[in-house]
């Protein structure tokens, strides 16, 4: 099996779920199918293109579908659609930039499928689907009938992963199954004692006591603790921007959620990052609110 290359900058979602096995059992417990245990499972994840820097996207090719696949921490956003259109574009392309596209022969692709793995604190229903299609322009004004379907359109199934809910598909994957308990208990023990780090040791602790994500707290431990305060400060400053922020206009909620992460010690790449701007720009707000 193909080693896997764990940069600092992923999630404990792609750290877990990298696996092809693993991967093969998330996506029948997904789609309710079963597949032979030998079927193969091709990685091909793109790194820095879902807008954000994203560090929880993982893509791969099994059974002729092409498959993106993103944890979601914070409230779905709408835009989901349009930003998985950007990104499957690219895999095509990346899958297909040595083949002639202008040539005779028809090119064969894998058939796309889109999930989102909801696990933030916001209510939200055990799953949902988001269309592309929701957020054209009204169409009457061009004479087509609301029974014309749109010349494209993409499709994404949002499943709740939190602890409890979808019963069905989290019996299936194991995995998954033990994913779920573990953010369960991280903020379960984050609010009896108060503290991120406190809380995080209490979580693992109770997972090796129980079995649960064994032998992957045992190997990866260390890492888990960095990378869960790392989700756990971005889906905070998120919560910031919406609450303190958004409602006073974009330039305004920019300038107010960069100097909000900037006040945590983040770096200017991480806030960009965060924030979904360029670098230059916050570079320009901080500057701005120094002088």
């Amino acid at each position: 099996m193909e080693k896997i290359n764990h940069q600092h900058k992923d999630s404990i979602f792609s750290l877990l779920f990298s696996k092809p096995d693993i991967l093969r059992e998330l996506y029948c417990a997904l789609e309710g199918v079963t597949l032979p245990p030998d079927t193969p499972v091709k990685m091909n994840t793109l790194k820095n293109v879902l807008i954000s820097d994203q560090i929880n996207d993982i893509s791969f090719v099994i059974g002729g579908r092409l498959v993106v696949l993103i944890e979601h921490q914070s409230t779905i956003n709408p835009n989901m659609a349009l930003r998985l259109l950007m990104y499957v574009s690219k895999l095509y392309e990346k899958m297909n930039k040595r083949r002639k596209l202008f040539s005779t022969a028809l090119i064969r692709i894998p058939t796309p499928e889109f999930f989102v793995l909801y696990n933030g604190l916001a209510s939200f229903p055990d799953q949902q689907t988001l269309k592309l299609s929701d957020s054209f322009l009204d169409t009457e004004a061009l004479g087509l009938t609301k029974e014309q379907a749109p010349s494209l359109d993409l499709i994404v199934r949002v499943f709740n992963i939190n602890a409890g809910r979808n019963p069905e598909i989290v019996s299936r994957c194991t995995m998954l199954n033990d994913y779920s308990t573990l953010i369960a208990k991280i903020r379960y023990y984050t609010r009896q004692l108060g503290d991120k780090m406190e809380g995080m040791k209490a979580a693992v602790q109770y997972c090796r006591e129980h079995g649960i994500l064994d032998p992957y707290l045992e190997e990866y431990a260390e890492e888990v603790f960095s990378m869960r305060i790392t989700e756990w400060n971005t889906e905070e400053a998120m919560a910031v921007w919406r609450e303190e922020g958004f409602e006073e206009g974009e330039a305004r909620a920019n300038q107010k959620f960069v100097r909000n992460l900037l006040a945590k010690g983040m770096p200017i790449e991480e806030i960009a990052r965060i924030a979904e701007l360029p670098v230059e720009q916050v570079r320009a707000i901080i500057k701005s609110e120094t002088e």
